[in-house]
Order: structure tokens, then C-alpha cells, then sequence
């Protein structure tokens, strides 16, 4: 308890100390080696959070605006406009604009994978998934500085590399490939990702890294990969975090990190309802836990940021995280560095000192 007081103590005194400099954000802190960037909904650019989002960021993902089901209901119908309002809102504060995501087994309509009721030939999921990649890309040409554009590939099952999605099951591991390709001729320009979670898992770490090196080998215009950080305060070590920033660095990739939360709670796959009895209480010792895990993964990023481009938080404030409702409904977590009520943590101004107390 006095060690716990005693951090406590410290970290207050750092909070006070930052907060009489509070002229600088966390973007303008980490603006030699990073971009500092949050998900935003369409919501975000109307409620409580716009405020901080347009003073502490400098760069904007669409959490779901730019993905298939959004933008691409039906065959021959594009919806652009809600997308669009958060692209203008990007451009009117001068933010860059990850794209994200073209590619991934979720939140896909049905009609990429079927053809009058019969599963889809190869020939025709890669023409309609060629025509979708280069319509959006296209239309947020010279706009959007990089796309997530295959997202989710790799299977958490350790037996093989592939997840078994409909994308993989039609068209083989070649739909990675062509989706980079087709994303490249629309824009030369654009970065290039693969993005998914749990890379710093040393298993899953080397099954990604068998894909993304088959694709520099063939020359797929591939630029890097996106960690995504779902991480927790028991996951992933320090170990684990720089082994993997190291691994895929030796693939000439560069790295971003592209949804960074940090939940509370061990990982957990399926959702379910809390448990009778299950404590949702954010309790002193869990906050320094969470300080913690914080600190260490921001020193790994500013060690690496040769490679290490983006930093990309998933959300602004707790109030609205999608932890609070995945994997367990209703169950309140604490993963982002505003509170419920918009207001920083300790963790905030900390990490908004670690750059200098680095030199």
C-alpha cells in the first residue's frame, strides 16, 4: 500500500506539474516521432467529444463509416455521404485520414459472395471486389494517406494461417493479394496495410509474418502492418510487444498502431452477460496497472518510432467505448485516456511528459 501511495503521490505531482503546460496536446508531444490519432464515428463530430477531438488529435480512422456495409449495401449502390462528412470535417481541421477498412469478413453484405442464390464463382467475387476497392479508393484519392485494406486474415486457430472467411474460401489466399494490387493502382500514392490483433502473441506473431512475407516476395504492394492494441493490463509483456515491432520491422513494413485501447480485463473472444456478482469498479490498483501498461507501451513506440509512423487510440472517451458493450454487455471499462466525462486521466499528462523525459 505504501509503494501504491507513494506512485500515486509521484504521478500526482507529475499530473500538476503537466497541467501548468497544458498549452500542448499529446499530438504536438509526439509530433516528431508519431502521429497521435483516435476512431471516430459520425456521432464524434456532434457530441460532448468533438472538443477533444480537435485540440488532442491529429490524425482520424472512420470506425465504421468506410467499411463495406456502409459505404457498399447493394451491388450497384455506393453511400459516400456519411463517410464524406467526417473526411470534410478531417480536411476543414487539418487532420490526416487513415481509410479503414476495404477488406474483412465482417460487416461485408451478403451480395459480394453470391450469385442468384448459388455461392459466388472465384472470378466474379475478385471482379466485384476489384470494382469496390477501386471506386472507394478512387473516390478518396489524394485525401485518405492510407488504407487498412486487408483486415483480419489470419485465423486465431494455430493449426493454419487463413481465417476460413468466405473472401478465403472462394478465392483462396489470392483475394490478399489482388486486394492490394487493385488498392495500388487506384491510388499510387496511398499507404498500404494489413491490420489484425493479437500480433504481439508470438504464435500468431509468426503466422502473420509467413503472410506478409509471402506477399514482399511476390512484390504485392504491401507498405506495413497495423497492430491493432485491444490490448489489457495483462497482455501483451514488454517482451512480447518489441519481439513483435522488431519482427515485422525486419520485413521493411513500416508499423501503426491502429486501434489502441487498454482494457481492464483478460482477453475474451466470445461475448457473454456479466457474471452475478462481477465487479465493474475501476479500483486504484487496477489504475496503476493501467499507468503501467500505458507507459511501457508508449516507451516501446517511442524507441521504435524509426518504424513506428501512428499511434491510434479506438475512441476518445470511456463513456463511449465499444469495451463497455463487447465482450460483456453492459460491463464498464476504462480503456482510453478521457473519462466519462471528458475529462484527462493521470495517465494523460503522463504520457504527454514521457517524450521529454526520454531525451
Amino acid at each position: 500500500m505504501l509503494i501504491l501511495c507513494c506512485g500515486m503521490v509521484m504521478l500526482n505531482a507529475c499530473v500538476k506539474h503537466s497541467r501548468e503546460n497544458n498549452d500542448i496536446t499529446l499530438a504536438e508531444a509526439y509530433a516528431p516521432y508519431f502521429d497521435i490519432g483516435t476512431a471516430i464515428s459520425l456521432h464524434s463530430i456532434n457530441n460532448e467529444t468533438e472538443p477533444l477531438l480537435r485540440k488532442h488529435f491529429n490524425s482520424i480512422t472512420c470506425e465504421n463509416e468506410m467499411k463495406p456495409i456502409e459505404i457498399h449495401p447493394e451491388e450497384n449502390i455506393y453511400r459516400f455521404e456519411r463517410a464524406d462528412s467526417m473526411v470534410n470535417y478531417a480536411i476543414r481541421n487539418k487532420k490526416k485520414i487513415r481509410g479503414h477498412c476495404l477488406i474483412w469478413h465482417q460487416q461485408v453484405p451478403d451480395w459480394f459472395f453470391y450469385d442468384e442464390g448459388k455461392t459466388a464463382s472465384k472470378e466474379l467475387l475478385l471482379k466485384r471486389m476489384k470494382e469496390h476497392i477501386l471506386t472507394v479508393v478512387s473516390h478518396y484519392k489524394g485525401l485518405v494517406y492510407c488504407w487498412d485494406v486487408v483486415n483480419e486474415a489470419v485465423d486465431d486457430d494455430s493449426t493454419r494461417i487463413y481465417r476460413p472467411t468466405l473472401w478465403y474460401q472462394i478465392a483462396g489466399e489470392e483475394y490478399i493479394e489482388k486486394a492490394f494490387e487493385y488498392a495500388h493502382f487506384a491510388d499510387p500514392d496511398a499507404l498500404l496495410f494489413y491490420n489484425d490483433y493479437n500480433c504481439e502473441r508470438p504464435e500468431k506473431r509468426e503466422r502473420i509474418y509467413t503472410l506478409l512475407k509471402k506477399l514482399k516476395d511476390k512484390n504485392v504492394p504491401i507498405h506495413g502492418i497495423g497492430l491493432q492494441g485491444h490490448w489489457s493490463i495483462y497482455e501483451p509483456t514488454e517482451k512480447n510487444l518489441e519481439d513483435a515491432i522488431e519482427r515485422f520491422a525486419s520485413l521493411g513494413l513500416i508499423i501503426h498502431i491502429t486501434e489502441l485501447d487498454i482494457s481492464l480485463y483478460p482477453w475474451e473472444k466470445m461475448p457473454r452477460k456479466m457474471f452475478p456478482g462481477e465487479n465493474d469498479t475501476l479500483t486504484a490498483e487496477l489504475e496503476e496497472r493501467f499507468n503501467t501498461q500505458y507507459l511501457m507501451a508508449f516507451n516501446q513506440f517511442l524507441k521504435h518510432s524509426d518504424v513506428i509512423k501512428s499511434v491510434t487510440f479506438w475512441g476518445i472517451s470511456d463513456k463511449y467505448s465499444w469495451l463497455n458493450f463487447y465482450p460483456v454487455a453492459h460491463r464498464r471499462n476504462y480503456p482510453l485516456l478521457f473519462d466519462r466525462n471528458m475529462h484527462p486521466k493521470p495517465i494523460y499528462y503522463k504520457l504527454l511528459e514521457l517524450p521529454d523525459r526520454r531525451k
